[in-house]
């Protein structure tokens, strides 16, 4: 398919809405991670005292982040490996492809990465007449279809086992496959043998750990071990702000990571790898290289969006977020979806082409309640509406309405009973279903979902109300 684009978000939403077979998948993401998280946070008392340390982990190393960095390059080369500084998609293509060309590489496996599809990495290959193979199931669907991934932890949540089935069938050649154990047999086979066939093999980084010079990736598939052992050459692709400084800090964040992605106490795979295979070893590389991206992440730091480089990429954001769970991934048009993605795309590639992404939020709160990482994502995206406005970027229409509102609300007099007398009429409209199915005005959200009517007061009235009950014992 062709990649879509974040200036279309509204048409891209439009036909997310009205595709019922997404609508079935994102239905069953939604009832299988959900309540699977919420289980395992109940289960760890500590949970949120994890959190608190965690972004205080993530606080200091950003505010260090060049000594950190370079403690890293230091600790990684003395064990081995080779770093790569990269200021741009561009440097860091040119440098992924320099190091292939020096193994006389034909044939790239890779683990599941999101800066490798920020850096189109697949494309690229195949451009320069090298096989890039995805080694992640999810990664390996969507790559068969020709799209690109609708989620960071479940890159083909958007599809039906049925339409894995006929995708297979088309591509191995084979019988088509029912069952999910057979399907998932059918990619274990086929990948097999490319593993093996592998010069190369590509993973990101869920983090890198300055004290050692270690890359750490966590999965459930143990393709990523497989990845990084078996061919001559290992390649680590990360953001800069993937970095943490000891060992006991990974693990710390490690504990909220799985948790918050899937429900589970950890991941099945947590591989740590720290350099070139040695003498002694038994298997390993016999490279290792990191490649250290920035692209637009130094741009945010001492800037009202610094807090969005706390993400572990856990997707819990996503999984709660009222707005992906209608739409999808593939609408936003960028590689970063949900409401992490409306923050960190317009900072990577400009608010012009993504500034749709930032109104697409309710400002209801849940992806910052969910988030391990306590990043307050409505404010953010709340700060690229005002750029936007500022910048002159929203419609007439947006202006005029801001103007009116604002307005009223100056003038007590007239914003307080008119705001009285809105909250009745819709609580009278509401009173037999407790919803509006439609509302003049507001089509942009009841064309998509149901308006919950309010309950007759405003929330002036009822802050006085409830003001007044804890004054007088009421509460």
């Amino acid at each position: 398919m062709a990649h879509l684009d974040p200036r279309d978000f509204k048409a891209n939403a439009r036909a997310a809405l009205a595709d019922r077979q997404l609508s079935d998948a994102l239905s069953r993401m939604s009832a299988g991670l959900v309540p699977k998280r919420a289980d395992a946070v109940a289960a760890l008392p500590e949970f949120d005292a994890l959190r608190d340390r965690a972004r205080e982990i993530k606080d200091h190393t950003l505010a260090n982040l060049d000594h950190y960095l370079e403690v890293f390059e230091a600790n990684c080369q003395a064990t081995g490996g080779q770093v790569h500084w990269c200021g741009t998609a561009d440097e860091a293509r040119s440098r992924i492809l320099e190091i292939c060309r020096a193994a006389d590489a034909r044939t790239v496996t890779k683990g599941k990465s999101m800066v490798g599809e920020e850096l189109h990495l697949n494309p690229f290959f195949e451009r320069h007449g090298i096989t890039p193979v995805e080694t992640d199931l999810g990664e390996y669907i969507v790559q068969l279809a020709d799209e690109v991934p609708s989620h960071i932890v479940a890159p083909a949540i958007h599809k039906t086992k049925e339409q894995v089935s006929d995708l297979f069938e088309r591509h191995h050649g084979g019988p088509r496959q029912e069952e999910p154990e057979a399907i998932i047999g059918e990619a274990r086979e086929v990948l097999r043998q490319r593993f093996l066939d592998a010069d190369v093999g590509i993973t990101g980084a869920n983090y890198l750990v300055a004290e050692t010079g270690s890359s750490v990736i966590v999965t459930n598939e143990g393709n990523g071990d497989l990845t990084q052992i078996l061919p001559k050459v290992h390649v680590v692709i990360a953001s800069i702000e993937k970095i943490v400084p000891t060992l006991e800090d990974a693990t710390t964040i490690l504990r909220l990571l799985a948790r918050s992605a899937t429900g589970q106490p950890f991941s099945a795979y947590t591989t740590f790898s720290t350099g070139p295979k040695r003498a002694d070893d038994l298997d390993g590389p016999e490279a290792y290289h990191v490649i250290l991206l920035d692209n637009g992440r130094s741009a945010m730091l001492g800037t009202e969006f610094q807090d969005m480089l706390r993400c572990i990429r856990c997707g819990a954001c996503m999984n709660h977020c009222p707005v992906y769970q209608s739409v999808g991934g593939h609408a936003y048009g960028t590689v970063y979806v949900g409401p992490m993605g409306s923050v960190l795309s317009p900072a990577l590639v400009g608010l012009e082409t993504t500034k749709h992404l930032p109104n697409a939020s309710t400002f209801c709160g849940r992806c910052e309640a969910v988030c391990p990482m306590r990043i307050p994502l409505p404010r953010m995206l709340r700060a690229w509406r005002e750029r936007a406005h500022e910048s002159g970027q929203t419609t007439v229409a947006e202006r005029r309405g801001l103007r009116l509102w604002a307005w009223f609300a100056r003038r007590p007099a007239l914003y307080g009973p008119g705001a009285r007398l809105a909250a009745r009429a819709l609580a009278w409209l509401g009173r037999d279903k407790g919803r509006l199915a439609r509302l003049p005005f507001a089509a942009g959200w009841t064309g998509g979902r149901d308006l919950p009517a309010p309950e007759g007061r405003t929330f002036q009235e009822q802050w006085r109300k409830d003001a007044d009950g804890i004054r007088t014992g009421r509460s």
